[in-house]
């Protein structure tokens, strides 16, 4: 048997981020269970089940087939399992037009979050705990807006939690701002299995969305969060490192924004280097709000 060595710092640090990466979310349950006892129980409980099952009535011997048959390739025809399979929902054109009619209604963004909450049409809120919707206050004329949930957004149901928005909160104190001062939102409001990148069809499904979150808010300034937000709001292919930093005009709906795109808290937590360009764009930011 091989003895279990204890792993330093970093090895553990890589092994709880390989598990991350794979979609693993909690390590320990919170409360105890007996996997053996529960085996057994459940081994007990079919064994059970066959005894009470009535035995099932014989039936006659099949008859040989007859000379030539197996020439003829005649096959006995299989039977399928008429149980129906479970909904999926189809990332298509209609797909697409039912969100933006649902976003289209909402009125007000509690209406907007309603409408979020009960549509079905896309595949990524069947594998989410939560629909992650803004948060903060929608009149403070600043929202901060990031790509899509992380493991701990959709636990506890909101933007920027855990790690990452502990670093947003003292990024955002560093030029007078808080959570409770602006509007905090992602552009897609499910978490996709494993932390993956959505589809360009999944992306198109949640676009009517975020796009009425901005049009409802009517915020003055937009900061952009990360290569995925900026490159769905700027329309551009490059990275975050030569999208950010400078001020851009984007069209919602009637609306005409300015918006700065910088490094996601995740971008300085992987390279903490990035902190120095972060804090330029945070004080371009600062700048232009205060002018």
């Amino acid at each position: 048997m091989t003895a279990a060595e204890p792993l330093s710092p970093a090895a553990l640090s890589a092994l709880l981020h390989f598990y991350a990466d794979c979609g693993v979310e909690w390590l320990l349950e919170d409360a105890p269970v007996d996997r053996i006892a529960e085996f057994s129980e459940q081994q007990a409980a079919r064994a059970a089940q066959r005894r009470e099952r009535p035995a099932a009535p014989q039936q006659a011997p099949a008859r040989p087939a007859a000379a030539g048959t197996a020439a003829r390739g005649t096959a006995t025809p299989v039977q399928r399992s008429s149980a129906p399979a479970a909904a999926i929902a189809v990332p298509d054109a209609d797909a697409v037009a039912a969100a933006r009619q649902a976003a289209r209604d909402a009125r007000t963004l509690d209406e907007l979050k309603l409408a979020l909450e009960a549509f079905g049409g896309c595949n990524l809120k069947n594998g989410a705990r939560s629909t992650v919707f803004a948060t903060g206050s929608p009149t403070s004329g600043v929202m901060v807006l990031g790509p899509m949930p992380t493991a701990d957004d959709d636990r506890d149901g909101l933007p920027f939690s855990g790690r990452q928005g502990q670093l947003l909160d003292r990024m955002l104190a560093a030029i007078g701002l808080s959570r409770e001062t602006v509007l905090l939102s992602t552009v897609v409001p499910w978490r996709p299995p494993g932390n993956r990148a959505p589809s360009p069809a999944e992306t198109d499904i949640c676009r009517p969305f975020i796009e009425r979150q901005i049009e409802l808010a009517a915020p003055r300034h937009l900061l952009l969060l990360g290569n995925f937000t900026a490159r769905f709001f700027l329309g551009e292919e490059g990275t975050i490192f030569s999208l950010r930093g400078s001020w851009r005009e984007i069209s919602i709906g009637p609306l005409i924004l300015p918006a700065l795109a910088s490094l996601h808290p995740q971008d300085l937590l992987t390279a903490p280097a990035n902190k120095a360009l972060a804090w330029q764009d945070l004080l371009a930011f600062r700048q232009r709000l205060q002018s």
